[in-house]
């Protein structure tokens, strides 16, 4: 009899995982989700309300794909799994039986008990239903107030002044994403969100939201001054948290998120969890338990799939990476950069004039072994740089090397003998630019 694989959720783990099954087994694949017929970019969502595409652009996938390709989508919402009948049970009270299960549902915005959370007018940026509120709530809106200094925050307030909309955003930190970004960086967007006319509160909270007489939103408190700001949309972007609440009455072991093992296992033999919503019982190297980023919720389906078709493989996500965009600057991190510089670690920081591009390197003071970088406004190979990091290269090695790394030379190749001036003065070295080894670069791409 044919094995049935069902995973609750078609985000970018739970389709990997079913592509990658379907790829190398017959198996009978059904997935589930409440919120979209089709799998979508998330990421993509901030560009359809900037009407920079439409929503069925951000599908990457025909809507004949599915059926080709014999995976069954069905649109529902889970309401309670019953792991010792290998059930399902959904909000309509349909059943649906399965012989594994993958969890993969994503995260949810998080909500802290403020008065008026839950009004009209009031929204996290995270689902498709979001954009869809978003829409209708910045009709005719006069100011919004985004609450939250985070990447999704940031992005709703892109959105916001793109329909030229004034934003007030209340970020509780001294300065942005100060947890994450070092000094130098942190206030390199802060300048650029006051350029971009956003009115940036830092060190401020929400006390309350307000609600007219008809039950939306008009206004926010902050409780640090008291100032009642007016307002007809409040983004609440205060990070996410794994979407669990109809999991924790089944048998399946929860903590922030679902725990699982190296292979992604949960507790119980036959249901597995993937992406946002798996809790690592320890964690991998420096990473976090639950990582809600885009490529490890890809590279778990790909895992998983290969445990599922009978070829059991642990989840081992390499050298940490990640980005983003700030308005117009992009950003890419690799290896570990942290804040505020551990005993053992030397940085290196490079910023332009423009104070729109820059560059930090860290480094072991004693080895003086590559830990990671960020780049700011620049771009950079993956390939190269995570392959520094995978041998361990010399931080003197990598300055020689940044043509390797060099993607666009539109906005890079002018930079590269700068910084290496710049850090040759710093630390009285003789470091220079080697040329561009190309065969080595195109070996790695391919």
């Amino acid at each position: 009899m044919q094995e049935h694989i069902v995973i609750i959720g078609n985000g970018i783990s739970g389709i990997t995982c079913a592509r990658h099954i379907r790829k190398n087994s017959d198996k009978k694949i059904t997935v589930i989700s409440g919120e979209t017929e089709f799998f979508f970019s998330r990421t993509a969502l901030m560009y359809v309300y900037m009407g920079h595409q439409k929503f069925e652009h951000t599908q990457p996938y025909e809507n004949w794909f599915w059926k080709k390709n014999r995976i069954n989508l069905l649109k529902k919402y889970v309401s309670e799994i019953k792991t010792d009948e290998n059930a399902l049970v959904f909000q309509d009270g349909n059943t649906l039986q399965y012989d594994k299960l993958i969890i993969a549902v994503g995260s949810k915005p998080n909500k802290f008990g403020w008065t008026g959370q839950d009004l009209d007018g009031v929204m996290g940026m995270y689902h498709k239903q979001d954009l869809e509120k978003i829409e209708e709530y910045s009709q005719n809106c006069k100011r919004a107030v985004i609450v939250g200094g985070g990447l999704i925050g940031i992005e709703m307030a892109e959105m916001l002044r793109s329909r030229n909309i004034p934003v007030t955003f209340l970020v509780r930190e001294n300065s942005f994403w100060n947890g994450v970004l070092p000094k130098e960086e942190s206030e390199m967007i802060n300048r650029h969100i006051l350029e971009h006319h956003i009115d940036l509160r830092l060190g401020m909270n929400l006390k309350e939201i307000l609600a007219d007489e008809n039950g939306k939103a008009r206004a926010v408190i902050i409780p640090e001054t008291g100032e009642e700001i007016p307002c007809d949309l409040v983004g609440l972007t205060v990070g996410v948290s794994p979407n669990i609440d109809f999991i924790k009455s089944s048998n399946i072991e929860v903590n922030r998120g679902v725990l699982v093992d190296r292979c992604l296992q949960t507790n119980i033999k036959n249901v597995y969890a993937i992406g946002d919503c798996a809790e690592q019982h320890q964690a991998i190297g420096s990473r976090r338990n639950i990582e809600a980023v885009w490529y490890t919720g890809r590279m778990m389906g790909e895992t998983l799939a290969q445990t599922i078709c009978d070829n059991p493989k642990e989840y081992k996500p390499g050298n940490w990476f990640n980005s983003a965009k700030f308005l117009d600057i992009e950003y890419q991190t690799y290896g570990w950069v942290w804040a505020k510089p551990k005993p053992e670690e030397t940085h290196f920081y490079w910023e332009h004039k423009s104070g729109k591009k820059s560059i930090r390197l860290v480094y072991n003071t004693q080895t003086n072994v590559f830990l990671g970088m960020n780049v700011f406004g620049i771009r950079v190979r993956h390939e190269v740089v995570d392959r520094w990091l995978t041998e361990q290269q010399h931080v003197y090695n990598v300055l020689s090397q940044l043509k390797d790394a060099n993607f666009d030379p539109e906005f890079y190749e002018q930079y590269e003998f700068e910084i290496l001036a710049k850090f040759n003065h710093d630390n009285n070295t003789n470091i220079k630019v080697q040329k561009t080894n190309w065969k080595r670069i195109l070996n790695l791409i391919k």
